[in-house]
């Protein structure tokens, strides 16, 4: 199962002084979940202190029997440099709820993680973003508005979060890093442990482009299906709302969903055809008062003034870094984008269901989409609403 990202950029790494050392040995503690470390921690003062106290101490804590006896006899604190050294040859790191980099909107929660494992950049973590999540098995209707939609908002500066899922969650990560934006992988496995095996080069992927990968689990944790549903609730409470895409009535992306809720997050969902089954949760999250996205603004209208301005201030420099424009004759674009440029016009909007049925034989629907982002992207193209696209010049 342990496998290394080979192109993976290391962190900047912290040092591991005893009071974080106690920390990563008291969450590698059996029987010692994040509430029971964070109340002892908030009664005793340090982690530090806690490994120090004797049995009839570590007892008062209420901890059970078997963390008791593991702490009491140094089982523990050898966990933990054994975690440490296998850190440093995976170029890993950790954050512990008192660190200053831990993420503030994670702090909020009703069961904040005690400790997070992290490959990548961890001041990523505080920044805005959106988780966008969904079902394993999406249509290509469902792949193709989350790859755009992620890729809309991280043009714009929001961090795409999301869970390396097959499905929805790889589209989303994937429209992150063709906009050159930044994303963020929460697993449910160790940071060594990649899962499904198949985005291996995803992984990769991310961290090269200054990108992060988050886990709550020690190294080696395999993907145990009861990891999945404690990690959608760092996804819903490191972000600041939920993008619902497909998702089955059944689907683990509700607990996401509910998670987000119970977190006061916004609920974000984009509508599918009512006869599908993926369109069951999305649609349902609609009627229950989840806001309707057909395209980035529909998000961006909604998130909170302060995280608006706080995005938009770093535009003004990303601005400043575009190099001038070439006087030069510009490359031929892309067959794609060439055969969409070919069916648009500057004086009558084309809906996007008209482009892709005149489209149908040649292109695919994810084509069609990333070949209109990057029109759009480039101001040779521009959405109206409704879908309808017009070329600009």
């Amino acid at each position: 199962m342990t496998s290394s990202l080979d192109a993976a950029v290391p962190p900047a790494v912290k040092p591991i002084d005893q009071e974080r050392l106690a920390w990563l040995a008291l969450a590698l503690t059996p029987g010692l979940g994040p509430r029971r470390i964070l109340s002892a921690v908030r009664q005793v003062g340090s982690t530090d202190e806690i490994l120090q106290l004797p049995l009839t101490g570590l007892e008062s804590l209420r901890f059970p029997a078997q963390a008791v006896q593991f702490i009491a006899d140094g089982q523990a604190l050898r966990a933990a440099n054994d975690e440490a050294e296998a850190l440093q040859k995976n170029e890993g790191s950790f954050l512990t709820f008192n660190d200053p980099d831990y993420p503030p909107r994670l702090r909020e929660i009703f069961d904040s993680p005690a400790l997070l494992w992290i490959r990548g950049d961890a001041t990523l973590l505080a920044q805005p973003s959106i988780a966008v999540v969904g079902t394993r098995h999406p249509t290509p209707y469902g792949s193709g508005m989350a790859e755009m939609l992620s890729r809309d908002l991280a043009a714009r500066g929001m961090i795409i979060l999301s869970g390396m899922a097959r499905g929805v969650d790889t589209a989303a990560h994937k429209g992150a890093l063709a906009a050159k934006g930044k994303t963020i992988a929460v697993w449910g496995t160790g940071i060594d442990v990649i899962y499904p095996k198949e985005n291996k080069s995803l992984a990769e992927q991310i961290l090269k482009n200054a990108g992060t990968i988050v886990s709550e689990f020690p190294l080696g944790t395999f993907p145990a299906p009861q990891n999945f549903p404690k990690r959608n609730r760092i996804l819903s409470g490191m972000s600041v709302g939920v993008l619902v895409v497909e998702a089955g009535e059944h689907s683990g992306t509700r607990v996401t969903a509910r998670c987000a809720l119970e977190q006061n997050r916004d609920v974000f969902a984009v509508p599918g055809n009512v006869t599908t089954k993926n369109a069951w949760g999305p649609n349902t999250l609609i009627k229950q008062g989840a806001k309707l996205v057909a395209t980035w603004e529909d998000v961006w209208e909604d998130l909170p003034s302060q995280i608006r301005l706080e995005i938009e201030s770093t535009w003004e420099v990303a601005s400043q870094e575009q190099p001038a424009a070439s006087l030069f004759e510009e490359a031929p674009l892309p067959p794609a984008e060439t055969r969409i440029m070919g069916v648009l016009r500057r004086d009558e909007a084309l809906q996007l269901d008209e482009i892709m049925e005149k489209l149908e034989p040649e292109l695919s629907s994810s084509e069609v989409f990333t070949a209109l982002f990057e029109l759009e992207l480039a101001g040779r193209i521009k959405q109206l609403p409704g879908k309808n696209y017009v070329k600009t010049f």
